[in-house]
């Protein structure tokens, strides 16, 4: 049997990803793969985890949703577990695929998962759409003031610039620069260099 591995995205709360750690380590799990970014990239440790498991080995999750985002995605990554020859357990969930009801159990999972994510994201559009009725500003802040981006657009008016020059003067990025004068010349967008 190879060695067991783990596939799991980091959490943004510390205390949450120690006790995963933790879990894992107690389960005798002999190799952790740890996402540095975001999880809904590319996920490259996920990748290199797949491509390295083998026939008997054992990838081991703290929880099911730590390796797919949607049904989809679970289905593919259990497409590409099963042809390595390898197996999935949850240490949170009562799934190992050894057998036919462990693979059923586990689609179910990310089913349900896939389901929780769409109702947060519901409701979290829903509380930004009622803060924007009642008259809150949603987003980042916007790098250039409203007087820096007139004179942006100003200067841009005249033609002696270039918008990178103005990224330089301004100090902020080109794309900054190209959304200032977009908000003002948007059927010049395209041609924006």
């Amino acid at each position: 049997m190879g060695l067991p591995s783990v596939i799991r995205v980091l959490s943004t709360r510390e205390q949450e990803t120690h006790l995963q750690i933790d879990a894992l380590n107690a389960a005798g799990v002999e190799v952790i793969y740890q996402e540095k970014t975001s999880s809904v990239g590319a996920r490259p440790e996920l990748q290199k985890c797949l491509g390295r498991l083998g026939q008997g080995d054992v990838l081991v999750v703290y929880k099911i949703d730590r390796i797919a985002r949607s049904l989809k995605d679970l289905l593919a990554i259990l497409d590409r577990i099963r042809e390595s020859g390898a197996l999935v357990r949850s240490l949170t969930e009562p799934l190992d695929t050894s057998s036919a009801m462990g693979a059923f159990v586990i689609q179910i999972l990310g089913a349900v998962a896939q389901l929780e994510r769409g109702i947060i994201r519901e409701r979290s559009i829903a509380g930004q759409q009622a803060a924007i009725a009642r008259g809150v500003k949603v987003g980042r802040r916007r790098a250039l003031s409203a007087e820096d981006e007139a004179e942006v657009v100003r200067l841009y008016e005249t033609g002696l610039h270039t918008l990178k020059g103005f990224g330089t003067k301004f100090d902020v990025s080109l794309s900054v620069i190209k959304r200032a004068v977009y908000r003002v010349h948007r059927p010049l967008h395209s041609s924006l260099k």
